[in-house]
């Protein structure tokens, strides 16, 4: 049954209410609800806001007035900011708002020419709200100012406009609205949002295999890599302006059914090892351990520790992989048979995505032991919190039981609530943001498969109008995917997607070999990279590739600068196209509201031709009246131009793929 007053559609809602929203300490979060009645009375709203575990001291509420969103709607809206990680809680309350029901018909009646004496009642009802205020030992302040608006209200003396001048003083009005008297209160239901650190929502990626930074011996051939190589490429990362450093899987693989390179590419490729190769790093487990320990030809645990330290004191931190699946010679198929599929034959049902296969691969049958699976999940992921490791990259978690990642994510952060969790969930939408909802801090998405303008806009609007429940991270490539348009569209291919990625959402990522313009797949139409790594070492040498200019790590450089200096480029919430009169070039703004910091974008979708076109500005997005100019500077280009509503722009892919402009006020 409602209230006295009805609440409605109260935002952000994840599931109903059910499970919490998402933000991140210092974030601007939009709250809204729809406030109504019966009859002509005001109603008013505001938001109750608080810590739900304040620690030793006491929860501080704070309320938050809200305000009408819009006219004739009901819909009333309000910001809040958390200041401090973890679970929150908000309610919005409504009531009837005497005060702002007595100024409207007050103010209407006198214009409709109703004398003194028509409106006895109403200076009555004026001066007992006034005193009501006044009265309060907090307004003891403004006693006399309320009391003397009161006083002459009552006043016959004065004209009619004399005596309600002084109710409608800014002042008085001011502390009547801030203050109010509040009737019919009705109490909205309690709705939590999850606030985690602020890298949860913003941040740039580098995926790194530390076995393919040993370079090659004397003869060409490569050398096994190991933390210790690693190490020695975090500075160049750093450079570059990465955030996070992602690891795939660095435990022991397995040698049973090991896959060779090339794989993808069967039957001509070579899908059984050879003695020397390496196999895939997903293939986890053998007789040197499982999930909880390191591959021996990485290093020790201490070696791990080293480099998750030195990454730290670069400014960056660790991401490791987690995949729950287990090569045939992992210690949990001899110790827990129970935990995976027996097939009829007797045999243990390995991976498979038609027509791949992966024999090397047993997936986890959570429904035989949840107990004792669910158990083990989590000793490991906190063996790795305790190492030095705060987030995890988790594989094909839609593959996994819903629930379970509910259960092990939240009882994670009820230890270690600075830690996240990306889903590598490749999936359909229904999934994708369901993971998210359930606790998932961020998502891959389908970013690598939306190329052309209108999907792209359809894309970035999807997430920005869901921030409340998924955070997404846009990788431009990774070990499994080479999109066609990286394959045939040269280096300013590589730079388009880096400049949309960087810009479109506060979370990028690039796999390494990106920046060297890596493009050559396994086979036609596929999107497995020749010599993946994921099967093989694939030494790099950046420096030479640098030297030769045959590197994007300036650009990506450039890119990571801009988003460090600009707000507007760390937040998921705003983003707005702008019309511009040709289809390979697209163009948008990001704000950030609470500093009000703006950047504004156009990118060509073209790399091989120049594309032009006008840009007609939606002037109001950038906080600006119509027929107002601007000045905009190019952080790319670091050239000034002036601009006004419509302007021409001319992109050539050789020369800049994007304008990445900011507005001198």
């Amino acid at each position: 049954m409602t209230g006295r007053l009805v609440i409605d559609d109260v935002t952000p809602a994840v599931s109903g209410g059910r499970l919490p929203s998402k933000a991140v300490v210092g974030e601007v979060v939009p709250i809204g609800a729809t406030v109504w009645r019966e009859g002509h009375d005001a109603v008013a709203a505001n938001v109750v806001w608080r810590k739900v575990d304040a620690g030793a001291g006491p929860a501080v509420t704070q309320h938050v007035r809200m305000v009408p969103d819009g006219v004739g709607t009901d819909r009333f809206a309000a910001t809040v900011t958390p200041d401090e990680p973890g679970l929150w809680s908000f309610r919005v309350d409504a009531w009837s708002d005497p005060w702002a029901t007595w100024r409207h018909a007050v103010t209407v009646k006198i214009e409709a020419g109703q004398t003194a004496a028509e409106l006895a009642n109403d200076l009555e009802i004026g001066a007992r709200l006034l005193q009501r205020v006044g009265r309060r030992p907090s307004e003891r302040p403004h006693r006399d100012l309320l009391f003397g608006a009161a006083n002459t209200l009552r006043d016959p003396a004065l004209s009619l406009p004399a005596r309600v001048a002084p109710a409608l003083f800014p002042a008085v009005d001011q502390i009547m609205t801030e203050r109010p008297v509040r009737e019919l209160i009705t109490r909205g239901r309690t709705q939590q949002i999850y606030v985690d650190r602020p890298r949860a929502l913003y941040g740039s990626w580098y995926e790194l295999f530390p076995r393919s930074t040993g370079g090659r011996d004397e003869t060409g051939r490569p050398v096994h890599g190991s933390f210790v190589t690693a190490s020695k490429d975090l500075h160049r990362i750093a450079a570059m302006g990465f955030d996070v450093v992602y690891l795939p899987p660095i435990h022991p693989i397995g040698t049973v059914h090991r896959k060779g390179p090339n794989t993808a590419a069967m039957p001509g490729g070579n899908p059984v090892a050879q003695p020397d190769d390496v196999g895939s790093p997903w293939a986890i487990g053998s007789a040197d351990g499982g999930h909880d320990a390191v591959h021996p030809e990485l290093g020790t645990i201490d070696d791990f520790d080293a480099f998750v330290e030195r990454t730290r004191d670069l400014g960056m931190e660790v991401a490791l992989d987690f995949a729950l699946q287990a090569a045939p010679d992992h210690p949990w198929v001899a110790a827990h048979p129970e935990w995976f599929t027996v097939r009829p034959d007797g045999t243990i049902a390995y991976a498979e995505n038609p027509p791949k296969r992966y024999q090397d691969i047993y997936p986890i049958n959570f429904d035989n032991d949840p107990t004792g699976i669910y158990a083990e999940c989590l000793r490991v992921v906190l063996h790795w919190v305790e190492h030095g490791v705060r987030i995890f990259r988790v594989d094909n978690p839609h593959t996994k039981p819903p629930n379970f990642w509910h259960w092990l994510i939240w009882q994670v952060k009820a230890q270690y609530p600075d830690v996240l969790f990306l889903a590598e969930a490749f999936t359909r939408p229904a999934r994708l943001f369901g993971l998210a909802r359930l606790g998932f801090t961020q998502s891959y998405t389908y970013f690598t498969w939306r190329t052309g303008k209108q999907e792209l806009m359809e894309f970035a609007q999807l997430h920005a109008e869901r921030a409340d429940e998924c955070r997404p991270n846009l990788f431009v490539n990774t070990p499994d995917i080479l999109h066609e348009s990286l394959q045939h569209g040269g280096p300013s291919m590589f730079a388009i997607r880096a400049a949309l990625a960087a810009t479109m959402a506060p979370t990028w990522g690039v796999y390494s070999g990106f920046e060297l313009f890596e493009g050559e797949a396994v086979k036609p139409g596929s999107e497995e990279y020749r010599n993946s790594e994921k099967y093989a070492l694939r030494p790099r040498d950046y420096d030479v590739a640098a030297a030769q200019g045959r590197s994007l790590e300036p650009f990506i450089t450039r890119l990571n600068e801009i988003r460090r200096a600009h707000p507007a480029l760390q937040q998921l919430r705003e983003i707005d196209f702008h019309a511009i009169d040709n289809d390979q070039l697209i163009a948008y703004s990001r704000r950030d509201p609470a500093t009000g910091d703006i950047v504004l974008v156009v990118c060509t979708l073209d790399p091989w031709n120049a594309q032009q076109g006008t840009i007609a500005l939606d002037l109001p997005k950038l906080g600006l009246s119509w027929g107002e100019t601007l000045t905009v500077h190019d952080e790319v280009a670091d050239a000034t131009y002036e601009w006004g509503q419509f302007n021409f722009v001319r992109l050539e892919p050789w020369h800049h793929v994007a304008h990445i402009l900011t507005i001198q006020r």
